[in-house]
């Protein structure tokens, strides 16, 4: 199968949304409950733009999105302007095809571009395969969340990973 990559518009919310509400019924990717409404994914199309922050896709030949990343601040205070926290989602028909690394390649080269340093993933402890997937683009372990989450009737422990860039060149602090 083709794939493209390419940013998402607000065209593609619908399709984003609907991956969203499919992790959020089935899955631990998200630990929300309540489905997201349109009005809530304007709301996050709006905030990403805002922060120059990107919505990657993954889009199959007849333009379909099959699966979508995205970042954005890790925390608010200044002196982590370099680090963010990215996320990625795989239509649950496409997943194991390589789109999920294919997505995180991006994220990893577009964060270099736009010259941030560190990337953290808070992942699912026990979302082994995105946990591998990490570890196979040299994200590295550096701790876990003893029940940080609780969901479908668990407690849910949150682990953390980070993959440190060599950007930016010339790093500034702002006051």
């Amino acid at each position: 199968m083709e794939f493209r990559i390419k940013s998402c518009t607000e065209e593609q919310l619908p399709e984003i949304r609907e991956i969203f509400n499919e992790a959020i019924l089935h899955s631990t990717a998200l630990y929300d409950y309540k489905l997201r409404t349109m009005e809530v994914m304007n709301s996050w199309y709006a905030e990403k733009q805002h922060g120059k922050y990107p919505i990657i896709g993954v889009f199959d030949r007849d333009n379909s999105l099959l699966g979508f990343g995205s970042y954005g601040s890790f925390r608010v205070r200044p002196a982590y302007k370099y680090t963010i926290e990215h996320s990625v989602y795989v239509r649950k028909d496409q997943r194991g095809k390589g789109i999920g690394r294919l997505l995180l390649k991006e994220i990893i080269r577009v964060a270099a571009e736009q010259d941030y340093h560190v990337l953290i993933g808070g992942i699912d402890a026990s979302n082994l395969e995105s946990i591998r997937l990490h570890e196979k683009e040299g994200f590295v372990f550096n701790g876990i969340i003893r029940e940080a989450g609780f969901k479908f009737g668990r407690w849910l422990d949150l682990a953390f990973y980070q993959l440190i860039l060599d950007t930016p060149l010339n790093p500034v602090e702002d006051y």
